[in-house]
């Protein structure tokens, strides 16, 4: 079995390891260093919690440990797709690099343009960025990316899902061709294909899992829901959320709930809290400070279940999270892998729980067509409420006796003639029409003058 110490590493960046208490390397790493020491490109694809960050950061370290940063002209880049992962990765950096005198600096939204302008004017050997942050730096003429050797794409398929492809594309060509480039992906769509055949030059291709598979420690579930009525669904779905969470007892040390929507998010963290639970929320429309503070909270245990966007899908690093909670169906099938992915990290065990309304069948079946399995189904923890009886109606009461009715005019027989009806008197009748047939008007009557001709009339 291969271990750290057989990767031609740095002593005191293998010294950090062994205080971390790592031993053995994730195939990932086994895979990826050894190439990425000998200067070539790398293109990794493994399923997240596999220590991609780690097999790029070793490297780095490595081959950053000889040389000086000048100013505003960083000597690596590692391009991140949310600042949750980029905050992540600067933390691997300070774990790995405490014995190499290293500098790094983060670029991220939600801190001070004037705080990361003094940072990079000092010179960095490391600058860990998104890819927004970085070219409004890059516009504003405080950075240059000329002295850039080492450049990091990190979860090139989320850049994919949230539109930096173009961006991604605009910082390659700002950064020098001779340049080595790393780049990981769990997943590879052909535009990401695409990248790595145009900015990658005959990378070493290392795939440690099928594409898009997730980890076979998670136990994954799904458990199919009908509202009652459609103005019932969102608080009904609540409730069998809360059932979902009480099943597990004990087990669920800590656990993230995944909604589509960040509208969501905040909605059911708050009635998580209305019902007893130690819950919040994270999504990217929060204060920088206070998503950070959340993260803190959940990392250190002092949080017991996190409500979250997309956006802490990818690169959160909590090792011992114990379950997953789809409160939706993802709509993109890759994100649910990478969603459970939060569990079942390092090789320990996790749980996914999914819910599943009718109109989210479609998406399921992506889902368990793109991981090549059938999800088991769970039945509803929360059992339909009987329906009540409808009251047996009153008889009706008896009706109150009447007097009998007059003998109905009886219909004359064959034999008999029909009674005549009465003469209506002369003059106009109902409906202005006349009823006498008297000679109206001249009658047989002609004068005269009619009968002329009417060469008669005129010589007349």
């Amino acid at each position: 079995m291969t271990k750290f110490t057989d990767l031609n590493l740095n002593p005191k960046v293998l010294k950090a390891i062994e205080e971390a208490g790592y031993e053995t390397p994730t195939p990932i790493q086994a895979g990826a260093i050894p190439p990425a020491l000998e200067g070539r490109d790398v293109l990794g694809i493994a399923q997240t919690g596999t220590g991609k960050t780690a097999s790029f950061t070793l490297p780095m370290i490595t081959m950053l440990a000889r040389g000086r940063a000048r100013a505003r002209m960083p000597r690596s880049l590692v391009l991140c797709p949310t600042r949750e992962l980029a905050a992540q990765v600067a933390e691997n950096f300070d774990t790995y690099a405490k014995h190499v005198k290293l500098t790094k600096a983060l670029l991220i939204g939600g801190v001070s343009f004037k705080e990361q302008d003094a940072l990079i004017d000092k010179g960095v050997d490391v600058l860990i960025a998104t890819p927004g942050r970085l070219l409004d730096h890059f516009e504003r003429g405080k950075l240059l990316l000329t002295g850039v050797q080492v450049m990091v794409v990190d979860e090139a398929d989320r850049m994919l899902d949230m539109g930096f492809i173009p961006d991604i594309e605009r910082i390659f060509s700002l950064t020098p061709f001779t340049r080595q480039t790393l780049f990981f992906s769990a997943t590879m769509a052909p535009e990401i294909e695409r990248i790595t055949n145009t900015f990658l030059s005959g990378p070493a291709r290392i795939e440690v899992a099928r594409q898009a598979t997730a980890s076979e420690t998670i136990e994954q579930a799904v458990v199919q829901f009908k509202a009652s009525r459609r103005d019932r669904e969102g608080s009904e779905k609540r409730k069998v959320l809360r059932a979902l969470i009480d099943n597990e007892g004990d087990k669920l040390t800590n656990g993230i709930i995944f909604c589509n929507r960040k509208s969501d998010v905040d909605i059911v963290a708050k009635s998580l809290k209305k019902y007893g639970y130690d819950a919040s929320p994270i999504h990217g429309d929060l204060d920088q400070s206070q998503r950070t503070k959340t993260l803190d909270g959940f990392r250190e245990g002092s949080l017991r279940i996190l409500v979250a966007s997309d956006v802490a899908a990818r690169g959160l690093d909590v090792p011992s999270v114990s379950h997953v909670f789809n409160f939706d169906v993802p709509g993109h099938a890759e994100d649910y892998v990478h969603r459970i992915g939060r569990t079942g990290r390092a090789g320990r065990e996790g749980k996914a729980i999914t819910i599943c309304i009718p109109r989210d069948d479609k998406a399921l079946d992506a889902v368990e067509k793109l991981i090549q399995k059938e999800i088991p189904r769970l039945d509803n923890p929360v059992k339909p409420e009987p329906k009540a009886e409808k009251p047996a109606r009153a008889a009706k009461p008896e009706p109150e006796a009447r007097e009998p009715r007059k003998e109905a005019a009886r219909s004359p027989r064959k034999d008999e003639k029909p009674a005549q009806k009465p003469e209506r008197a002369s003059g106009r009748g109902k409906y202005g029409k006349r009823d006498d047939k008297s000679v109206v008007g001249m009658g047989d009557h002609l004068p005269s003058f009619i009968a002329l001709s009417f060469a008669e009339r005129r010589a007349s």
